[in-house]
């Protein structure tokens, strides 16, 4: 499962919803903040694109990956990028993240070091 820890986060360095579409259901909960706690395939997807937007470049980089136990990780990431206002920005991230049977994202929470960028 491991694996589709680095094929998730491959999907979401290509900046394409479509690549992310197939990692998420109607019962799926994401939390990244500033915002708050969202479900549904739909509604992920279009938080993903209000990111996207705010970049002219962004990508993660994992460092480490936790196994749980019963289909749950914890990760470290890197981000990087520059924002529309070329303003540079770096983050870092530790993600908790519980996979369905099937590989799909049932739950994924983000926390992140430094939030001042968002403010």
């Amino acid at each position: 499962m491991i694996c589709k820890i680095s094929s998730f986060m491959e999907d979401l360095n290509s900046l394409n919803i479509e690549h992310l579409e197939k990692w998420f259901t109607d019962e799926s909960t994401i939390w990244i903040p500033p915002s708050k706690e969202i479900s549904g395939k739909s509604r992920i997807l279009a938080l993903f694109r209000a990111i996207f937007k705010r970049y002219d470049t962004l990508e993660w980089q994992v460092f480490e990956i936790f196994p749980l136990g019963d289909q749950k990780y914890f990760y470290q990431t890197t981000s990087y990028g520059t924002m529309i206002n070329k303003k540079v920005y770096e983050n870092n991230i530790c993600t908790v993240v519980h996979f369905s049977e099937e590989g799909k994202i049932i739950y994924l929470s983000d926390y992140f070091k430094d939030t001042k960028v968002f403010n």
